[in-house]
């Protein structure tokens, strides 16, 4: 018996040690997987206190486990972080210098940083591509929240665009060979190449929670990152220069002396007849540029919170956008987006003439455009708001790295917006406000910080609100079990009469919530519902809000820019200090727009 014990025990004993070996490969690489067990033996006694010592051992192994792993975590954070600071600061310093003509540092050294940059990151999107596509255990999990179809299909698009504007680029570029450095044709060139290894990229892996090589993920993760925005902030910044408009009154000063040239030729001709046309066209597809360098850059945050991270997908549902559902928001947005198109039209031509008497008139339509819109954006999200209230769903649980993130974005973004809005009033009101310019100047900025308020509280609760499923409104009809076994009973005792007679018996069900009688029995019958009105509210808003989101990113992402044809600004903080307001502000506040659309989206399709 000692000598069957001694076997037992030692079977036992390996197979716990395999078993706990596993776990712990498991452990360190993020699968989950149960807690050894043992078999049950005879000797129950001895076999229980061995079992119970083990798993005290086990759990103490296992806590070490998650320590070890908290540790690596946020050590590769650290790395990863580091790299991110290190780059983002050269890349600033290198785009600030390039900026001024008396600085040893110009737009060539810039692109030069940038290429490698580039390279270096297409590189590492090759080989993460190429590795997990070979290692079936890399990507065990995907998160279902980050990467949804609509946002990787907005990067196509601003792809496909920025492809179109490196290509206006390099053709421009080419006139320019015989007196400009040839790294101005290789920099598109490359930059193509990286839009389109980079778009495949995140379309493939978006949703990617990798469990392999964490440390070097995230790393590379966070120098894709720092990638694209060092080419957002180098195209904010080509075209903030090429918006700026120096006062007549400032052109002998210094500080336009300073900056330099739009494109940098100011004494270089080119050699074809097109290169004024293609400069003005690629100048035009700069906003699509700088959004998909934002959105390539988000979704490579999302991408990094996501690593090593074990996602549980029992609660997602899937959405689906269904047009048909709403009339009247989409309407009197299309209303609004074609009034404030057309707008901005006669605002670019009249004030392209630079004559005094069509530029105020131009900028008072701005003015009353602008103050027509937030008006009835802030009306809006205050119904919204109020609907809420009504709402009967629950707020979310749980973290969520894409929500985290678009709250986070929008918050922040905002701020550029609000510093503009501020810097306006403070000068309108120092001045007295005098003129009807001055007064609608005043009021649309004024009513913009009440806008943005009340459609940031929207947005966020919105985005913490659980998604209506429709599958909980169904109506059912369910068969009786118990009266169909009743009725199984009296035709086994009614067997002679069932041979004799031909007709069957009807099946007898009970409706659990609503009559149907075209129901097949035993089976759910699904009924589509109409919206609720509050339903139907939020998504009629939603529609609204988006579209007027857009007219508001459109009109100064093409080139609007009232801050500079209203010289009050210029006037009160001295051209300098208000250039620097508005080129930081105005890159920040157009993103907020772009990305209230993408987060109003999401909050119409959980609504």
């Amino acid at each position: 018996m000692r000598n069957i014990m001694n076997l037992t025990f030692g079977f036992f004993s390996c197979e716990s040690s395999k078993m706990t070996a596993k776990a712990e490969m498991a452990a360190e690489e993020g699968y989950i997987s149960p807690p050894p067990t043992l078999p049950s033996t005879p000797c129950s006694i001895h076999l229980g206190v061995h079992a119970g010592s083990m798993r005290r051992g086990s759990n103490v192994l296992s806590t070490n486990r998650g320590m070890v792993r908290e540790r690596s975590r946020n050590r590769s954070w650290l790395l990863s972080s580091i790299i991110t600071v290190n780059v983002l600061i050269l890349g600033c310093a290198l785009v600030s210098g390039s900026v001024f003509n008396n600085v040893k540092i110009n737009a060539i050294n810039l692109q030069i940083f940038l290429i490698l940059l580039v390279i270096l990151t297409t590189a590492w999107m090759m080989y993460y591509t190429i590795y997990t596509s070979r290692e079936d255990h890399a990507v065990l999990y995907k998160d279902s929240h980050a990467g949804p179809v609509w946002l990787r299909g907005g990067l196509v698009l601003f792809g496909i665009c920025s492809l179109i504007m490196d290509v206006f680029k390099i053709a421009n570029y080419v006139g320019y060979l015989h007196c400009d450095s040839a790294v101005k044709i290789v920099f598109p060139v490359v930059q193509s190449v990286f839009i389109l290894v980079q778009t495949y990229f995140l379309w493939l892996h978006a949703k990617d929670c990798v469990q392999l090589q964490r440390n070097i993920t995230r790393c590379g993760l966070m120098l894709t990152l720092s990638t694209n925005l060092l080419l957002w902030m180098a195209a904010v910044t080509e075209e903030s220069i090429h918006q700026t408009v120096v006062p007549p009154e400032d052109v002998n000063s210094t500080h336009s002396c300073d900056i330099r040239a739009p494109g940098g030729y100011s004494s270089c001709n080119c050699s074809h007849s097109a290169c004024a046309i293609l400069e003005k066209a690629y100048y035009y597809l700069y906003p699509f540029n700088i959004e998909y360098s934002l959105f390539a850059s988000a979704m490579a945050y999302v991408m990094w919170k996501n690593v090593g991270r074990l996602v549980d997908e029992h609660n997602h549902h899937p959405l689906h956008f269904r047009p048909k559902d709403v009339l009247v928001g989409p309407a009197v947005g299309l209303v609004m987006l074609g009034a404030g198109l057309g707008t901005f039209v006669i605002y670019e031509v009249d004030v392209e003439k630079g004559n005094p008497g069509k530029r105020d008139t131009a900028l008072m339509i701005h003015y009353v455009m602008n103050t027509v819109a937030v008006t009835l954006m802030s009306v809006s999200t205050v119904a919204g708001c109020a609907i809420y209230r009504l709402d009967q769903r629950d707020h979310v649980s749980g973290k969520n790295p894409t929500r985290s993130l678009d709250v986070g974005l929008l918050i922040g973004a905002s701020i550029g917006q609000f510093t503009i809005c501020y810097f306006t009033i403070v000068a309108v009101v120092g001045t007295g406000a005098k003129g009807h310019l001055n007064a609608l100047n005043l009021a649309v900025s004024l009513l913009t910080v009440i806008q943005l308020c009340l459609q940031n509280i929207f947005i966020i609760e919105g985005l913490h609100r659980e998604p209506f499923h429709e599958d909980m409104h169904q109506a059912s009809v369910f068969t009786n079990p118990y009266v169909l076994q009743a009725q199984a009973h009296r035709d086994i005792h009614n067997l002679p009469g069932m041979f004799m007679e031909t007709k069957p018996s009807p099946a007898l069900t009970v409706p659990s919530m609503h009559v149907a009688p075209s129901a097949p029995s035993g089976s759910p019958l699904p009924q589509r519902h109409r919206l609720t009105w509050k339903r139907r509210a939020l998504k009629e808003i939603c529609a609204f809000l988006l579209l007027c989101n857009i007219l508001l990113w459109i009109i100064p992402a093409f080139g609007a820019r009232p801050q500079f044809d209203n010289t009050i600004g210029a006037e009160f903080y001295e051209f300098t200090m208000w250039v620097a307001v508005v080129n930081i502000g105005l890159p920040f506040g157009i993103f907020y727009r772009m990305h209230s659309v993408a987060s109003l989206f999401e909050v119409f399709l959980t609504s």
